[in-house]
């Protein structure tokens, strides 16, 4: 049963005029369900390929499936990047999933054409494949590249801003605490500071000066406070710190490593304006390259469907391979509906469609049966049918 989040490329022997099956499904959708909008259905141009060997269409026809989940992923992954990097706000994200500065439903029920250019249709249907393959590939290495030297940055980033937020007892204190609530340099004393539990701080005022021997009487001061800790200053001998900081550990005081050094502080506060400099850019970088890989990424896959749209019918149907495309957006609560629509339209093809009775039998004498019938018990219609995930639902 194909998707209601999908939109649908389908393909049928061509017995005539292509405008005319257009018009008259576009009438039977129409009628079907009044608000159908003739934006959601377009013809769809399938070139004439080199169809190749047999055994080589057989051979695409269990690898494409697995290129095609691949290819999907890709454009996938790169859409969760930009919903990423735009926080998940799908009005930026339509502004950015856009091919070649036009919407997706622009680009697929457009005038789609096949990439001459790009792709010259006088190579092998294998050939075809592998450029796509080697194209889709290169996107991806790069992105997950990219990705990765912005999420070290990022990480990098978060980590030095998480030292300037927590309470008391776990934040950096570079920006707390200033160089008159240190002692002047002295061979004997220092400074230390101590994060007390804010209901433990009249302990600490009644305890501190004799937690050990030489602490200097009256030298606690506080210095800032939150709603968890009060971060005290206290001056003790150099030669007790050892034992202070057991004594802090015992009565649930902690003791803050710090060693105030302007010049350790200004190192920091660059540190991190680099950082958050380094991580804008690369943000910006990993934006634009993003967009435009998308753009990319989704007409590599949109090639590759036709393709397999190509390889699945002249299996289907035979040669000439001569084949009419159209592609159609349903509406998700119609879907049930609009499939049977098309089912009944091109109930005509069930004798040509190589259709098996029941997964797994086939018709004796049918040419697939042996090495070639796991293809051919794929449940199927009598069209071909395959669909592109929406990007935005």
């Amino acid at each position: 049963m194909p998707s209601d989040q999908s939109t649908w490329l389908i393909s049928a022997p061509h017995d005539g005029d292509s405008e005319g099956l257009l018009q008259e499904l576009t009438s039977k959708l129409q009628q079907q369900s009044k608000s159908f909008p003739s934006t959601n259905i377009a013809q769809l141009n399938i070139p004439s390929f080199k169809t190749g060997t047999l055994d080589l269409l057989i051979s695409l026809s269990e690898d494409l499936p697995k290129q095609d989940t691949y290819f999907t992923s890709v454009v996938a992954k790169i859409v969760d990047t930009l919903r990423n990097l735009l926080n998940n706000d799908p009005q930026k994200l339509s502004q950015h999933v856009l091919i070649n500065e036009r919407s997706v439903d622009s680009y697929v029920i457009g005038d789609w054409k096949w990439n001459e250019g790009r792709y010259n249709v006088q190579k092998g249907l294998q050939d075809l494949v592998n450029t796509l393959g080697k194209e889709i590939t290169s996107i991806d290495n790069v992105m997950k590249a990219k990705l990765n030297n912005y999420n070290l940055a990022k990480g990098s980033l978060v980590q030095m801003q998480r030292k300037k937020t927590g309470n008391l007892s776990v934040r950096s204190l570079a920006d707390v605490v200033r160089k008159e609530h240190f002692i002047e340099d002295s061979e004997y004393m220092e400074t230390v500071l101590i994060a007390v539990p804010m209901n433990l701080v009249k302990d600490w005022n009644s305890r501190y000066e004799r937690l050990t021997p030489m602490v200097v009487p009256r030298s606690s001061s506080a210095v800032a406070s939150d709603d968890d800790y009060t971060l005290f200053a206290v001056v003790i001998f150099k030669k007790v710190r050892d034992d202070f900081a057991q004594k802090c550990r015992e009565n649930k005081f902690i003791l803050r490593d710090f060693t105030f050094s302007e010049e350790l502080m200004a190192k920091q506060q660059e540190e991190l304006d680099v950082a958050g400099t380094t991580e804008k850019e690369l943000w910006t970088e990993l934006l634009r390259l993003a967009r435009t890989n998308f753009s990319e990424s989704f007409q590599i896959l949109v090639h590759l469907k036709v393709l397999r749209l190509f390889v699945e019918s002249v299996l289907r149907y035979g040669l000439p391979a001569n084949y009419v495309g159209v592609v159609i957006k349903p509406e998700p609560k119609s879907v049930n509906k609009t499939l049977s629509l098309l089912s009944n339209h091109f109930a005509y093809l069930a004798p040509r469609s190589n259709r098996t009775k029941g997964k797994g039998k086939s018709n004796e004498g049918d040419e697939f049966v042996g090495e070639y019938q796991s293809v051919m018990e794929q449940e199927f219609f009598d069209f071909v049918l395959f669909e592109i995930p929406w990007i935005i639902n």
